[in-house]
């Protein structure tokens, strides 16, 4: 005879196994309804934390000041894009301040800065604290020297071709003597056919602003050199170097960051390239054009 036997039949160590197991889920179920039956309070106290958010509210506000360029004293007209577009000056106003200077003119007060570039009061406000103008548009003198500085006199449309200008015109200057007078001359001559611009003076070790300005003045470039200038945007390495304050390393630099930015927009973007030379950028356009 077949005896069936029942599924449910079980020995005596799989019944104390199922028992334990559903006093393990039965407990567990307590002990997770005993613990979610507190309610935990958290006691913040509102005016601790507006304290803690003042604190960090100034914290951020020295970081964000911090990160700001410092702006140091200068002679607004020298200001090249670079310089312009730190301070928050437009294209617009930067070029119209270029081509005022262009012309052989000088701003000699905040409210002529304005007139020139047509900044706004806000932005005057900010930056005509940072001007530094030479000690002769300051002075009240009346002297010949401040009245030819000005250029109302006759320095006034008679400038020397500073390519053909002896040691002697130079040393006319006022803090130009025998050896910067030699320098300049020296490093005119290491060029064929001399400078550019005046503009490269400013390579001439021991000049200072003051000085500059005073052969700004005196002397231009009627005679300039003939250079071959490259199209930024189309150039190679071989023609990059051979541009002033450019070298092998900094040309790649130039080529790799024109190939993110598909072409450079603007002199702005160039000078945004790693290691790029910023106060030279003046120098460095004698040479390319924005193509």
């Amino acid at each position: 005879m077949l005896i069936k036997r029942s599924h449910f039949r079980f020995t005596h160590r799989q019944r104390n196994g199922i028992f334990f197991l559903l006093f393990l889920i039965i407990g567990l179920q307590s002990l997770y309804y005993y613990i979610s039956g507190f309610v935990v309070e958290s006691d913040i106290n509102d005016v601790v934390v507006r304290q803690y958010q003042t604190e960090i509210d100034s914290l951020r506000k020295i970081a964000l000041q911090s990160s700001k360029p410092k702006i140091t004293p200068f002679n607004p007209n020298f200001i090249t894009d670079f310089k312009g577009y730190t301070l928050g000056m437009t294209n617009e106003e930067i070029d119209r301040l270029l081509t005022f200077r262009e012309n052989g003119k000088w701003v000699n007060s905040a409210r002529e800065f304005q007139r020139v570039t047509k900044v706004s009061d806000s932005l005057l406000k900010q930056i005509k604290p940072f001007f530094k103008f030479p000690d002769w548009v300051n002075s009240n003198s009346s002297s010949m020297q401040a009245r030819n500085l000005n250029g109302d006199s006759s320095f006034k449309g008679k400038k020397i071709d500073l390519n053909k200008a002896t040691a002697l015109d130079l040393q006319e200057v006022n803090g130009v003597g025998p050896v910067l007078s030699e320098r300049i001359i020296r490093f005119r001559n290491s060029f064929p056919d001399g400078f550019i611009h005046e503009i490269q003076l400013i390579d001439v070790y021991g000049l200072s602003e003051s000085v500059l300005e005073r052969l700004y003045q005196r002397f231009e470039v009627k005679s300039p050199r003939i250079v071959e200038k490259f199209a930024l945007n189309k150039t190679t390495v071989e023609q990059l170097v051979q541009v002033q304050h450019i070298d092998y390393e900094l040309a790649y630099a130039i080529i790799n960051e024109r190939s993110l930015r598909e072409g450079f927009k603007s002199w702005e973007e160039l000078t945004k390239v790693k290691d790029f030379p910023a106060a030279k950028i003046d120098i460095i356009r004698l040479y390319l054009t924005l193509d």
